[in-house]
């Protein structure tokens, strides 16, 4: 390799490197390591994006579901409070639910599979509601993006549409509730 080529492909003093801006910076260690792109020129993972199904509207009932369980949800809440652990709000949840009329299962296992294994160990949904829709409870300071990947991840790996993750760390619920179709 000559002089002339290490010298493009690098600055030539920690001086002139630091003066770079950001967008400098990632434009050349993207030029030197060859890193892949997409379109819009950033690295993102597909399968933690929702699946849009087009002209297929969600049923009734997993609408239906998802109102109950947030009633449910407000119930819980306004009775208990922010600040307990989420096997609380989880085991809370599932019987306020349970008494507005619908079926729930809790800590349902979902076996993921790859080619030709199958991991039966690999995840939990924290609760099934009416066979239909996903709900994640949480009892975090702060919702965090891998937190909405998870349900995203759950929904895709279980094929069900609708999900609901529920923060019960919060002074008001409404601002816990994040419903996350796919």
């Amino acid at each position: 390799m000559t002089s002339s080529a290490t010298d493009a492909a690098a600055p030539s003093s920690c001086h002139s490197f630091v003066s770079l801006c950001l967008c400098d910076f990632v434009s050349l260690c993207l030029d030197i390591y060859a890193l892949p792109l997409t379109p819009s020129g950033f690295m993102n993972h597909q399968d933690t994006k929702p699946q849009r199904h087009k002209g297929e509207p969600l049923l009734d009932r997993v609408n239906r579901a998802a109102k109950i369980s947030v009633d449910a949800a407000f119930a819980v809440h306004v009775q208990l409070g922010p600040g307990l652990l989420e096997s609380v709000y989880e085991k809370c949840l599932c019987h306020a639910i349970r008494r507005r009329g619908l079926s729930v299962q809790r800590q349902l296992l979902l076996p993921i599979e790859f080619e030709s294994l199958r991991i039966n160990s690999g995840l939990r949904l924290d609760m099934l509601v009416d066979d239909c829709l996903v709900v994640e409870v949480k009892s975090v300071e702060f919702l965090l993006p891998v937190h909405k990947a998870q349900l995203l991840t759950y929904l895709r790996l279980s094929g069900h549409r609708l999900g609901l993750l529920i923060n019960f760390n919060v002074p008001l619920i409404r601002a816990g509730i994040t419903r996350i179709a796919s």
